[in-house]
């Protein structure tokens, strides 16, 4: 079997990903406290027991909040960032709710994003870099330019992206001496959009499918590597109460709940494990900090590996939105 493509990189990332989203707190001005660095630290303990060795932040998350509680469980623990694969994004920016007010992939706006993670996370290098949503004003020139800085002078090893499309990388990889080696979308049960890209293809249906044309094939072809945000559906398919949800949803849930019960691991894995049974090994991030929700993981590699053909099926036409 092939591995994930971050591995046949030779960085030995987890096959899953502890999405860092929620660490700081509130997405307001306030400052972080020591509680939410305790909440973060057991969610990191969490992680680091079922294997998962590679987090996910954003500069933006929580407003810094997220990479600076991160910071100090890395500055307790010495030795456990050469233990690990740290990635952040940066490009957007807020407006006073928290919502985004512009984008910016501009060559110094890069540069001091970068600048900013590396002092709240208290490291000297990222291992990967994403912009984090598509700058319509972007000048692939001024990203090579960021990004040649920033390999030169140690701060980020490799570069990837999130939320794009098969033209938009090709756009920015134009002016790139390296690759982009990462695409982060949102991809799961509850958003199925690539794979329905796959299927729907000369169907009037397709016509809806929100999702890059050729974005899966392009990426096994150029050993992108796939990460999943949302995989869980922030628990629509594990536990949340779904009567008021539409009728392929409540069914999906039954259904992974039979599923889970049958071989004894919980709903979690059996959601990730739909993801990832996909031959283009798609790495899932998932966005709890709730210790037992991240150890319900546990199992989900092993299921993918003995999850049949139809099974798979089963569980994206119960989930399809006809």
């Amino acid at each position: 079997m092939k591995s994930m493509p971050l591995n046949a990189r030779g960085i030995p990332a987890s096959r899953l990903v502890l999405g860092c989203m929620p660490f700081g707190g509130e997405w307001d001005h306030s400052s972080l406290t020591e509680e939410r660095v305790k909440l973060s630290e057991a969610a990191v303990e969490a992680a680091l027991s079922i294997g998962i060795n590679m987090f996910d932040h954003a500069d933006i998350y929580t407003r810094g909040k997220s990479e600076e509680a991160f910071g100090r469980i890395l500055k307790a623990r010495p030795g456990l960032r050469d233990e690990i694969v740290l990635q952040s994004k940066c490009g957007i920016g807020l407006e006073g709710d928290g919502l985004p007010s512009l984008f910016d992939f501009s060559r110094d706006h890069i540069l001091e994003s970068v600048d900013g993670s590396l002092k709240r996370l208290g490291t000297d290098y990222l291992d990967i870099l994403l912009l984090h949503r598509p700058d319509p004003l972007m000048e692939p020139e001024e990203i090579a330019e960021a990004f040649a800085k920033l390999k030169a002078s140690g701060k980020v090893r490799y570069f990837g992206v999130s939320n794009m499309s098969v033209a938009q990388i090709r756009f920015i990889e134009s002016e790139l001496t390296d690759r982009l080696i990462v695409n982060q979308l949102e991809m799961g049960l509850g958003r199925l959009d690539f794979v329905e890209e796959t299927v729907r293809v000369n169907q009037t249906r397709g016509t809806q499918v929100h999702f890059s044309d050729g974005l899966m094939e392009y990426s096994r072809s150029e050993k992108v590597q796939l990460q999943a945000w949302g995989p869980l559906a922030q628990g629509k398919f594990t536990g949340r109460d779904v009567s008021g949800e539409p009728e392929h949803v409540q069914k999906t849930a039954e259904l992974v709940a039979r599923m889970a019960e049958e071989r004894g691991v919980a709903r979690e894995a059996i959601v990730l494990a739909w993801l990832m049974k996909h031959p283009a090994h798609i790495q899932p991030v998932i966005g709890t900090m709730n210790p037992e929700r991240i150890e319900a993981c546990r199992d989900a590699q092993r299921e993918a590996d003995r999850m049949s053909r139809e099974d798979w099926y089963r569980l994206y036409m119960t989930a399809r939105r006809e």
